[in-house]
């Protein structure tokens, strides 16, 4: 990456459908007094002629560094709206760049205002450059939900695969200007009065996931999350993941909670892939490959679910190396040793865990018991 430039502050504008009218008077002065202004095209559209302006290089994000790099004086930048909403102040603040921000009405707000929806009862998903699962995580029936980026195509598609097909959509285009439309045009944010069948963010049922009987049982999920402990913006490393569960319940938690699925099998690795899309966290990271060497030189996680591969030689080790919370599950005489021996070391908590099921035993109801589990934390 080119390093960032130590000038003066970029100014970041943001602006509105309604192009130039709608700016404030200091926006306004920012971009008169700047050397050049930067923005896309159809932004660059609503400047007065006369202005010196250019284009962002294409693709954006490869050629930024260096194209600013090559910008002498004042520089401002302009941005769809609120510029830290899905949009380029952000990005320029997250390279280092240091950024004052002027923004505008964001499409967010324009098109709560429109719909009479409260802020605090409207969830916002952004899939500007990101997989449209992430809508799947928000879906519950009666949520008011905007979306911000979406193909129309694609979006209906992934309410019918979910069973929203009856919730009620309705796009509006070029908010807050004189093209300002209920349909989709330019500038489109869908709102979806949801209608459907309820997912709780944790304690899915074990139907929700494809799987091929490697899966961390409902019961037994809730029991490790508990440990595991996620706080909002954490990294978990699940090992072992098999279908995943562990690892997608723990990022369904909160929006900012990432994890890493580490899964030696290639088909597992893609059904996981497939249940974070189904399930709203296609940002879940998969890494194909066996522990310990999958562990090296990966992001250094908070916390670390050990559901498989217990017993290979360094795994535990590695794990206890990074200092992270762990929770560890055994079923066999040969994991349950290693916990015992990993629990007198470490302190933490050991504890078995059984679970049984009513089931029909002839005529009448009996328990059908699932095999037990040892389980070790250490917070």
């Amino acid at each position: 990456m080119t390093e960032v430039r130590e000038k003066s502050p970029l100014t970041v504008v943001g602006i509105g459908a309604d192009g130039w009218p709608g700016l404030s008077e200091r926006a306004k002065e920012a971009l008169l007094g700047a050397d050049v202004v930067v923005g896309s095209p159809r932004q660059l559209a609503y400047l007065p002629a006369g202005m010196k302006s250019e284009p962002w290089p294409s693709p954006l994000l490869p050629g930024l560094d260096a194209f600013l790099a090559e910008r002498e004086g004042r520089v401002c930048v302009l941005a769809s709206g609120d510029p830290l909403l899905s949009g380029i102040g952000t990005t320029l603040i997250q390279r280092g760049y240091d950024v004052e921000v002027l923004p505008a009405l964001s499409s967010v707000t324009l098109a709560r205002a429109k719909l009479g929806w409260p802020a605090e009862e409207t969830e916002v998903v952004t899939v500007v450059g990101r997989a449209i699962g992430r809508v799947n995580r928000v879906l519950t029936p009666g949520r008011k939900i905007l979306v911000l980026g979406a193909n129309a195509e694609d979006l209906l598609d992934l309410l019918k695969a979910r069973g929203y097909g009856k919730s009620r959509v309705t796009a509006l285009s070029d908010l807050g200007g004189p093209d300002e439309r209920v349909g989709p045009g330019t500038l489109t944010v869908f709102a979806i009065e949801a209608d459907g069948t309820a997912l709780p963010l944790t304690g899915l049922p074990d139907d929700a996931f494809e799987h091929d009987g490697q899966l961390t049982k409902r019961d037994l999920r809730a029991s490790a999350l508990a440990r595991l402990a996620p706080t909002p913006g954490e990294l978990l490393w699940d090992v072992g993941a098999g279908a995943g569960s562990v690892g997608i319940e723990w990022s369904r938690v909160h929006p900012l909670n990432r994890a890493i699925a580490i899964e030696r099998s290639p088909e597992r690795a893609a059904r996981i892939t497939r249940n974070a899309h189904a399930l709203g966290v296609p940002e879940l990271d998969v890494v194909i490959g066996a522990a310990p060497e999958a562990l090296e030189g990966l992001s250094r996680p908070h916390a670390i679910f050990l559901g498989g591969g217990l017993t290979v030689p360094g795994v535990l080790d590695a794990c206890l190396a990074t200092g992270a919370r762990i929770v560890a599950h055994g079923v066999t005489l040969e994991s349950e040793q290693l916990l015992a021996r990993a629990y007198g070391e470490h302190g933490g908590e050991l504890v078995r865990v059984a679970v049984e099921q009513a089931a029909p035993l002839g005529g009448f109801t009996g328990w059908t018991p699932a095999r037990a589990v040892t389980q070790w934390s250490k917070p």
